[in-house]
């Protein structure tokens, strides 16, 4: 809020400026009353009314400003916590991120962030003006007539005990509709995600049934919050009137007895509406502010996730680095797991040769692939990059080593060109061309109108798996890195496909670290090393024919991929 404090300022001086004007107009009115009226001065009442319609103009002016100068400061409020939270999220460890999970993130940064602004909103238009209000209009009230005043020892206690009471009920609602919110939309995003899987296997009817019962639970818990509002009001409006009843009628008795004027009476009996308007306003930011406050603690859940990944004090720079990774006694777990999906991992990937890793499902091959970047950090031992810790260094100059394909193909809405600028902001179409044709995709590319200007939908909806697939890879290639990671890059590819990449790949690769995972043995026959993981460990290294002479493992994933073959 600190930038804002000179609009706050601005909102508390305009705010109290109307409140002084509105509360200068029932004594104006009973002066015309008492005095103009009274004694047929007419002159007076047309100068006291022009006071009126001048304070009564101003005020409107007033509230306007405040209205303006309130909501720029809800809304910059809201944009700067989005940003703070879109900033500080991109910076979780995966683990982290995992922890909340995106349906989460993603209420989190929008409806939560909302529910604040727009308390924040209420807070600056009306929390503020309701308490000047009250002690304003209490001041006057008894200083005009003490003896009605005492009303207000009935009439106020009983508002403040029903809003206590609401606000008590409402809060646990509150903090139970923004979690049922959160639960909504993983549903619907789990089903749309999902969409293809649902209807595969014919559960579009559980899936409306899971929906349904998540729904009406919202549903219903939205309903008893509703009924407390509902319920607050017209008690309130209850309470008033009868207020107004007791003031005109104990009014009319001072008025009959000559202890009081007419015109007195109806400035009172404004205060006292004033009054009780202003607890009203005050009940509402009460009943809106235990939403926010779920709202806020949820907010402040994800802020006060410290960044488990963190760049040194003093990093240490890699000068003329050509890309030696080396593992070293490696070890690393998932948060929670009961043990590790590394355990002593050591080999050395060297310029210029590619390393190839394959294993059975599980074995912890993306896993270890993602350490190097420092998607994760290891448990214990050190990765080193050109003979430093990667831990040593920022993630910025390690990751700008590193061309990384990922196992499942993301990319981003928009154009082919602007997905491969994610590689290389400055690209221009001949490199673009180039990585695309290393990457097998000119075929289908350049088919295509709009060639490298053709639009990708969300996710790559009008993509092919295998389209998908090769433009990560053109992607990754367009950086010219040091270091190219390939996480089963070639899964989607058909045979003739693959092989072709390798071959291009080879040809522009020459002098870089390549470390490709693989579940096809045709893929890393070809390999300079090719290292064996088995439940986490590293069962073998070596060439494809030294493997194929004297390990178990590999002999193993060789034969049952021939016997498929055969089979097919």
């Amino acid at each position: 809020m600190k930038p804002y404090s000179l609009q706050i300022f601005y909102v508390v001086i305009l705010t109290l400026a109307g409140i002084l004007l509105e509360l200068l107009l029932p004594t104006l009115m009973a002066s015309i009353v008492d005095i103009g009226i009274v004694n047929g001065d007419i002159p007076y009442i047309i100068k006291i009314g022009a006071w009126m319609i001048l304070c009564a103009l101003a005020a409107v002016g007033l509230t306007v400003g405040v209205s303006f100068f309130a909501s720029k400061v809800a809304q910059g409020f809201g944009r700067d916590v989005r940003k703070t939270l879109f900033v500080h999220v991109e910076n979780f460890s995966l683990q982290a991120f995992d922890k909340i999970g995106p349906a989460s993130l993603i209420t989190r940064s929008t409806n939560d962030v909302k529910q604040v602004q727009d308390v924040l909103n209420m807070i600056l238009r009306m929390m503020t003006r309701a308490p000047l209000m009250l002690i304003g209009g209490i001041i006057l009230a008894v200083s005009r007539e003490p003896g009605l005043s005492v009303i207000f020892l009935g009439a106020l206690p009983l508002l403040a005990i029903l809003i206590f009471i609401i606000s008590r009920k409402a809060i646990p609602l509150f903090v139970s509709l923004q979690k049922k919110t959160d639960k909504l939309n993983l549903l619907v995003r789990e089903s749309l995600i999902g969409v293809r899987v649902v209807r595969a296997f014919n559960r579009v009817q559980a899936e409306k049934k899971r929906f349904n019962t998540a729904n009406e639970d919202f549903r219903d818990t939205g309903i008893k919050v509703n009924k407390l509002m509902a319920s607050l009001f017209p008690i309130m409006m209850i309470v008033m009137n009868f207020t107004s009843i007791a003031i005109v009628w104990l009014g009319a008795i001072r008025i009959d007895q000559g202890h009081m004027q007419v015109g007195n009476l109806m400035a009172f009996l404004q205060y006292a509406m004033m009054i009780l308007m202003s607890l009203i306003m005050l009940s509402m930011g009460l009943i809106m502010i235990p939403r926010a406050q779920a709202s806020v603690k949820r907010i402040n859940e994800v802020l006060s996730m410290h960044q488990e990944i963190k760049d040194p004090d003093n990093p240490k720079v890699v000068k003329n680095g050509k890309g030696l990774v080396e593992f070293q006694n490696v070890s690393f777990r998932y948060e929670g797991a009961e043990k590790p999906v590394l355990q002593h991992i050591s080999f050395r990937a060297e310029p210029g040769k590619t390393t190839a890793i394959i294993g059975s499902t599980g074995a912890g091959k993306s896993t270890l692939l993602k350490l190097i970047p420092r998607l994760y950090d290891v448990e214990d031992g050190n990765i080193r990059i050109d003979g430093i810790d990667v831990r040593d260094m920022t993630q910025k100059q390690i990751r700008d080593r590193i061309g990384y394909v990922p196992q499942k193909a993301s990319l981003f809405s928009g154009t082919i060109a602007e997905n491969l600028n994610y590689g290389k902001k400055d690209a221009n179409e001949e490199e673009m061309k180039e990585a695309l044709e290393i990457a097998q995709a000119t075929d289908f590319v350049m088919k295509k109108d709009e060639g490298v200007h053709t639009f990708i939908e969300q996710a790559g909806a009008n993509l092919s798996g295998g389209q998908k697939q090769r433009l990560s890879i053109a992607r990754a290639l367009i950086r010219k890195p040091n270091i190219y990671l390939f996480d089963d890059s070639f899964s989607a590819l058909d045979y003739k496909t693959d092989a072709a990449l390798r071959k291009a790949l080879h040809a522009v690769t020459s002098d870089a670290t390549i470390i490709l995972v693989a579940q096809r043995v045709s893929t890393v026959v070809d390999a300079d090393q090719i290292i064996v993981l088995n439940e986490g460990k590293i069962a073998g290294i070596g060439t494809h024919k030294e493997l194929l002479a004297n390990n178990a493992i590999y002999q193993e994933i060789v034969s049952s991929q021939h016997a498929e073959e055969a089979g097919a």
